[in-house]
């Protein structure tokens, strides 16, 4: 193949066929329950009554083809790098001088996450900003989830994956962007930094890896924390062994092994929404009536854009990819770029400024948010489009 080719950016168009939703739905209806969890909280796991709700709303009420238009609202392409597809978003705002930005999701995460962030970023003026406040908008698929190519061979980790990044900007024509990242997508973001990708003047993380190395390591070891830290860092690594990690264990490890997300529906969405005990408390109140934050189209938004992708385990394979790191919560080496850092009160743990500012020396923006969780594009779209604005003004 011409090299041409290889390097062409081709349009790209999402329409799920009509047997494949009636084939979800009859999935969704013939699925055999076990009995209901003996304690009275999440400590189980998912529990019956919210994956039930979550069932018989998605068979029945549920439309897909509302998000799919949404989806297709948007210009969508298709580009080799590396030898794999990779799939993008791509919104070039009006304004003159915009900034270009990428957008990094992660884990159980997808562009659906991230849309939220398009019109607000792209078309300021119609959502509260000025125009010098406009981005370029880049919301790449990670390898193996979505409409993204799934890789055939081992490889492709954070790094990779950042490297990828910074080529398809520059296959864009951006000679100068930031980028943003939460989940897997701030990790790979601070790798694009270390790698100094071409063009790349600054980041913004609402997942920053700012753990030191030697609390870090006490943390998974079980052994006492380094003397002399601060309530607020204690509360830190309170937080992050609160969370336990289970799932990344099993992906980590074992990923082959999750066969059921390939072939059970609710199978799959337990999976996904069973993240951490913030978001889940977020998720399942969705289910239980409450509006606030995530919707029920929202979640199911997310878990059906998996399903018709069949990524569940080839997502999963990120993790056994990155399982000598494992995750990317200490802090990162070497990151001398510009960086801002959102911290969200029920993020897996609440980023101290002192820890901060030793792992990005340059450290550009720092603000705790009153509200908003792991999933703060998708649950806090507003509070994470004006820190995008105030984060990169200097940088503009």
């Amino acid at each position: 193949m011409p090299q041409q080719d290889k390097n062409a950016i081709r349009p790209f168009h999402v329409n799920v066929p009509e047997e494949e939703i009636a084939e979800l739905k009859n999935r969704i209806k013939a699925t055999r329950w076990p009995e209901k969890e003996t304690v009275l909280d999440q400590s189980q796991g998912v529990q019956l009554a919210t994956s039930q709700e979550l069932a018989r709303y998605w068979a029945n009420e549920y439309d897909w083809r509302k998000i799919e238009a949404r989806i297709n609202s948007f210009p969508h392409f298709l580009t080799e790098i590396d030898g794999l597809d990779f799939h993008f978003i791509h919104v070039r705002s009006k304004h003159e001088n915009a900034m270009p930005i990428l957008i990094a999701h992660g884990w159980p995460g997808s562009i659906v996450e991230q849309m939220k962030l398009i019109e607000p970023l792209t078309n300021p003026t119609a959502h509260g900003g000025s125009a010098s406040d406009a981005f370029h908008v880049v919301i790449p698929s990670m390898p193996g989830y979505g409409y993204s190519g799934k890789p055939t061979t081992t490889g492709w980790d954070p790094k990779r994956i950042a490297r990828a990044y910074g080529e398809l900007m520059t296959r864009l024509g951006y000679e100068k962007y930031v980028a943003q990242g939460g989940d897997w997508g701030a990790i790979v973001v601070d790798f694009m930094a270390v790698q100094e990708c071409k063009g790349l003047i600054g980041l913004h993380t609402n997942m920053p890896g700012v753990i030191p190395a030697d609390v870090d390591a006490a943390i998974w070891s079980g052994n006492p924390l380094p003397s002399g830290l601060s309530d607020e860092e204690k509360k830190a690594c309170a937080q992050v062994v609160e969370n336990k990690f289970y799932y990344a264990f099993l992906m980590g490890t074992r990923p082959q092994t999750l066969i059921g997300l390939s072939d059970s529906p609710v199978g799959l969405a337990a999976f996904l929404i069973d993240h951490d005990w913030k978001s889940y408390d977020l998720i399942s109140r969705a289910f239980d009536g409450q509006k606030e934050g995530l919707s029920r189209d929202d979640i199911l938004d997310n878990i059906t854009h998996f399903w018709f992708t069949n990524s569940g385990i080839s997502a999963a394979r990120l993790y056994w990819e990155n399982k000598s790191s494992f995750f990317g919560l200490k802090t990162a080496q070497g990151i001398k770029l510009p960086v801002a850092v959102s911290v969200f009160p029920d993020e897996l743990y609440e980023a101290p400024k002192s820890w901060a500012e030793k792992a990005y020396p340059n450290l550009i923006h720092y603000n705790k948010l009153p509200k908003g969780g792991h999933f703060a594009a998708w649950e806090q779209p507003e509070f994470m489009t004006s820190e995008l604005r105030t984060a990169f003004k200097s940088l503009r």
